[in-house]
């Protein structure tokens, strides 16, 4: 078994950010800390100021979520954007815990909202309160309801991308694994940033990365036990509550997936994308160098931050065609 006391570096700029951070005292994902970890930085109104100043809008639909319990939908905009046009499905992250859908929406601007599309955020139902199905299924019915408005949302059901980061990955993931078994909408692309896929903890990047960086090895154990229980680590769990469990990812869409080299979720990532292109579908990776997880939202002016969010950018570029005239801010 390999020496997981070995890991590989932090990047040089994420490890000044690191020492920062630790110096304000240890991190901790428990029960007590999830009121302040699911509380929006800003008010709605502070929120949507800055989306009017970027030329956006927000509005919200309430729609049925799993077994018809009403979930939100928040919708963003060009303001007088005309349809039809692509829609990005997005889905939070937050360890299926924790997070808001109306958080870090600026991270979409550096590769996303220049190519006019529309944005659809689900605020999907959280573990331990809603464990397994709850969030996935609340993913699944939000992605049916946008299939199925295309008109009154002003896309093309044609072209529907699932996009997800960490816990968000994970689920759009099982979305996309939901939606190819159901004959559910068909999807147009998948973007999973660091991904949150498997509940067994016997990876080595697990190991390595404990007790340090950002989202370890404890924090996953307590995230995976809130959404699972006991069945965590057994072999009683769907591939659409932890997809690293599929065993056939044939028919599943045009994927992007990244992570980082010193992350925990690395080697799930890396065995994600072996699995997608022995499946024979189109995957792009990239592993990057000495990033730990939620590099690019935590330090994005680091050099290999925006290496990052550039690639992103340029195959999304390749997969939606350059950006409109009239978001770009060349």
């Amino acid at each position: 078994m390999p020496d997981t006391t070995i890991r590989p570096p932090f990047d040089p700029e994420l490890d000044v950010f690191l020492a920062a951070l630790t110096a304000r005292g240890p991190f901790t994902i428990d029960a007590a800390a999830l009121p302040r970890m699911r509380a929006l930085e800003v008010t709605e109104q502070e929120l949507d100021d800055r989306l009017r100043a970027r030329g956006y809008e927000r509005r919200t639909v309430s729609v049925p979520g799993h077994l018809g319990v009403p979930i939100d939908l928040a919708v963003i905009q060009r303001t007088g954007r005309t349809g039809p046009t692509t829609a990005v499905y997005t889905i939070h992250g937050g360890g299926m815990v924790m997070g808001h859908h109306l958080g870090n929406l600026d991270s979409y601007d550096d590769w996303l909202l220049d190519h006019d599309v529309v944005l659809v955020s689900v605020d999907y139902r959280l573990a331990p309160e809603h464990p397994d199905p709850t969030p996935v299924e609340d993913c699944y019915a939000g992605l049916v309801w946008v299939a199925d408005h295309a008109d009154e949302l002003g896309i093309d059901p044609a072209r529907i991308v699932i996009a997800g980061q960490s816990a968000g990955g994970g689920l759009a993931a099982g979305t996309a694994l939901l939606a190819r078994d159901r004959r559910g909408p068909e999807l147009f692309a998948q973007v999973l940033v660091s991904p949150m896929l498997d509940d067994r903890d016997d990876t080595v990047s697990t190991r390595q990365i404990d007790g340090v960086g950002i989202a370890d090895r404890q924090a996953m154990h307590f995230s995976w036990g809130a959404y699972l229980g006991d069945r965590r680590g057994t072999a009683d769990v769907s591939p659409y509550a932890a997809p690293a469990r599929a065993d056939d990812l044939s028919g599943l869409p045009r994927t992007y997936i990244d992570c980082g080299s010193a992350e925990v979720f690395r080697d799930e990532t890396v065995a994600w994308a072996s699995a997608l292109w022995a499946a024979g579908v189109d995957a792009e990776l990239h592993v990057w160098p000495g990033a730990f997880h939620g590099f690019t939202s935590m330090v994005p002016g680091a050099a290999v931050s925006r290496a990052a969010t550039a690639a992103l950018a340029d195959w999304t570029t390749r997969l939606l065609g350059p950006p409109s005239p009239v978001t770009s801010r060349g």
